[in-house]
């Protein structure tokens, strides 16, 4: 049993947890998550981003308020805030550039469909279109102008062939399941289902763990 499965099977009420620990527990595993996954995940609705960013504020004004202090005691502090900050901000910008790394490769394929721009949060949104906007102008200045306007859709279906560019779902991820599962596994040649149990760490195309893990009977690794 390792770090993480303690903290799994912690009970986040009745031991009194810290708000604060929590959320950097939530952050590290939707980062973690979300660099597994070959789509966007949702955006985080609790409110987590919204108490780091605060919890960052803070500690870079605590910062701000001990620097200059030449008392080795409260140096050595500063030195454990200022790397527990950069710890937060690093967690913070990757998650934040994977996401955008994910819309910008697939853009059209997450704002032309209601269910997954509501992935994004409003901030991905106005950003994601207002990428496409500058995208499909600088197509049409460049070659797009000079073709009929019946073929300068950039999400055209005709012949039942979609120019959308779509996630790879059947890309191999890892998961260790959380509790006991039937797994069902789909392959190139042959389907299967396989008997996990708990703590199992097992590879599967997403198309195969992406139900486990909203169920929450596995988490990515």
């Amino acid at each position: 049993m390792d770090i993480d499965d303690i903290l799994r099977e912690v009970d986040p009420v009745s031991h009194q947890i810290p708000q604060e620990t929590r959320d950097l527990q939530d952050l590290t595993r939707a980062w973690v998550a979300e660099r597994s996954t070959p789509e966007l995940l949702p955006w985080p609705s609790n409110g987590l981003f919204e108490r780091i960013n605060d919890k960052i504020k803070r500690q870079i004004e605590k910062v701000e308020e001990m620097t200059g202090d030449m008392d080795p005691k409260t140096n050595f502090a500063l030195i454990v805030i200022q790397t527990e900050l950069e710890r937060y901000k690093y967690l913070v910008r990757s998650f934040l550039r994977t996401r955008i790394a994910k819309i910008d490769k697939h853009l059209l394929h997450y704002i032309s469909n209601d269910n997954l721009r509501t992935r994004m949060s409003q901030i991905e949104e106005a950003y994601a279109r207002r990428h496409q906007l500058l995208l499909h102008n600088h197509y049409l200045n460049s070659f797009l102008g000079t073709f009929p306007p019946a073929m300068q859709n950039l999400n055209d279906t005709a012949g039942n062939i979609s120019m959308i560019d779509s996630p790879d779902l059947d890309s191999a991820v890892f998961i260790r399941l959380l509790k006991d599962a039937e797994i069902e596994c789909h392959g190139v040649d042959v389907d299967g289902v396989l008997t996990g149990k708990e703590g199992d760490i097992v590879i599967l195309r997403w198309s195969d763990a992406k139900g486990l893990v909203e169920r929450g009977d596995a988490e990515l690794v």
